[in-house]
């Protein structure tokens, strides 16, 4: 299976060719729950910290900047540790 891949803090020009401020945004408390990707999902942090850790995996910090991709097919536990705000899309 893909790993979850993440771009840190990539430039305008980067998130202007991917269209990111025309996605859903997508909000969450200080929570923690497990999620399976039915799809792969990119997705543009604005705010937040949070822990994905894969089924098996290892844990991956993620937090504002991040440009992150999730494999479709993925399980893990997201264990977020400050509230998320983020830009998404789907397929």
């Amino acid at each position: 299976m893909a790993d979850i891949t993440i771009e840190r803090n990539p430039d305008k020009a980067r998130l202007d060719a991917l269209g990111v401020t025309a996605w859903g945004i997508w909000t969450k408390e200080i929570s923690k729950f497990p999620w399976t990707y039915g799809e792969r999902e990119i997705c543009y942090f604005l705010d937040g910290e949070v822990i994905v850790t894969p089924d098996g995996g290892a844990p991956v910090k993620i937090g504002k900047g991040d440009l992150v991709t999730f494999p479709a097919g993925m399980a893990c536990v997201w264990d977020i540790r400050a509230p998320v705000r983020k830009h998404y899309k789907f397929g």
